[in-house]
């Protein structure tokens, strides 16, 4: 118990050193070169604000299912030892099989279409 209100204190103080200490080091008056919206030298010319493709994010976030797909079925090969190795592949392939009627759906819905 001793020791861990030891590491606690010694995080707590030195969290707020550190916290201090960027306060006192921190410039005041920063530059007008740091206020401008670009540090390349040159003025903007268009809004930075312009709209983003949602095709974009279901790009982003198939990829991310299909990542964690993959990671979920790495130890399908070291399931042959278990005890029960049915079980596993049974979940294993309902796991595929949803995802690929996802993908399906996804296909005939026309959501994989970059241009409309």
């Amino acid at each position: 118990m001793n020791m861990i209100t030891f590491m606690m204190t010694l995080s707590l103080t030195l969290s707020m050193a550190l916290t201090a200490l960027n306060f006192w080091l921190a410039q005041i008056n920063p530059d007008s070169e740091k206020l401008s919206p670009y540090e390349c030298g040159f003025d903007p010319l268009g809004s930075a604000r312009l709209p983003f493709s949602i095709r974009f994010f279901l790009v982003a976030i198939l990829f991310l299912l299909f990542d964690l797909e993959i990671a979920l079925l790495l130890p399908l090969p070291w399931a042959i030892q278990l005890q029960h190795p049915t079980t596993t592949l049974i979940w294993a392939s309902t796991l595929i099989l949803l995802l690929t009627l996802g993908l399906v759906y996804e296909w005939t819905q026309g959501g994989l279409e970059w241009a409309e």
